[in-house]
């Protein structure tokens, strides 16, 4: 994919900036109001140090572009949007990672960026989108969900630690305070219905309309003026995005977590049945993650 139009934007960069190789998703900039970005990280969309770099890279054009109304982010996998966080055996790699704008850790100020930038995102959600991936659905404007194929969680506290890219902070204010506990506690599934019911997403759409909706509400939001949309999202944004001191204290927990002897040993114990593979732990991972834990 990685089709770019070529004319220059108004901000100097052209288009030179947006294509280029990036190594897990790609980028379909349809018109100069919309832009397309998927996920293609093989076998199942984890998020990785790399991924966190390159969307903190993605989202700075995404900031920057004054042509820019929209973007949509889908996956090439039906079955995985995004996994979930990848440490890849090395924790410290991904505690390393430099702050960004916000001086907070890459990963949530990317996050915080993306929900604050002049431009309306879209999670066009096909698959499992649990962990980190849930948390950055959560970061998108509006979320659309396959009713069939779509598959949202937070299992974080299933396997020891906290959930740490800021679904303590978002997701009361979308579901409410019980629904919330009970997504982050009992770190099961949900499907795209009860994502729906619960206010997890904005709609669960039939898989085989799911696009078609999407490109559509894309397509017509390109059309706009990109002033009257800057604005009217920052005046929501004051008065229902968590501020910023929110999100640091659940990151420190989790990595301060990560590195206990029985989050490890748990950690182990989902790696040996088959966690960041294609497999059916990792597509019944709300049901199966107790499979972690000591027996009482």
């Amino acid at each position: 994919m990685n089709t770019v139009d070529a004319s220059p934007s108004r901000n100097g960069r052209g288009s030179d900036s947006w294509h280029r190789p990036w190594a897990h998703f790609t980028v379909d900039r349809r018109s100069p109001g919309y832009c397309r970005v998927m996920f293609d990280h093989p076998p199942i969309n984890t998020i990785t140090a790399t991924t966190v770099t390159e969307l903190a890279e993605l989202v700075g054009l995404i900031e920057e572009d004054p042509d820019l109304n929209v973007v949509v982010f889908d996956s090439a996998n039906p079955a995985f949007y995004l996994a979930h966080y990848d440490t890849e055996g090395d924790p410290g790699r991904t505690a390393a990672l430099p702050a960004g704008p916000t001086g907070m850790h890459a990963w949530l100020d990317l996050l915080v960026r993306l929900s604050r930038a002049p431009v309306v995102s879209i999670a066009s959600i096909r698959g499992r989108a649990r962990g980190a991936g849930s948390e950055f659905v959560l970061a998108c404007d509006l979320r659309f969900a396959s009713r069939e194929k779509a598959v949202l969680g937070q299992f974080e506290v299933g396997t020891g630690v906290v959930p740490g890219g800021g679904p303590t902070a978002r997701l009361p204010r979308l579901v409410g305070r019980g629904r919330a506990l009970e997504i982050l506690l009992v770190a099961d599934d949900l499907d795209g219905a009860r994502a729906e019911q619960y206010g997890y997403v904005n709609r669960a759409i039939a898989d085989d309309e799911l696009d078609e909706e999407v490109e559509a509400m894309a397509a017509r939001l390109a059309r706009f003026d990109h002033d009257a949309i800057a604005r009217t999202k920052a005046h929501v944004d004051r008065v229902t995005l968590p501020a910023d001191s929110e999100f640091p204290p659940a990151l420190a927990d989790f990595f301060q977590m990560l590195g206990q002897p029985r989050q490890q040993q748990q950690s182990a114990r989902l790696l040996e049945l088959g966690l960041n593979t294609d497999s059916d732990l990792e597509r019944s991972l709300g049901r199966r993650v107790v499979e972690s834990t000591p027996e009482s």
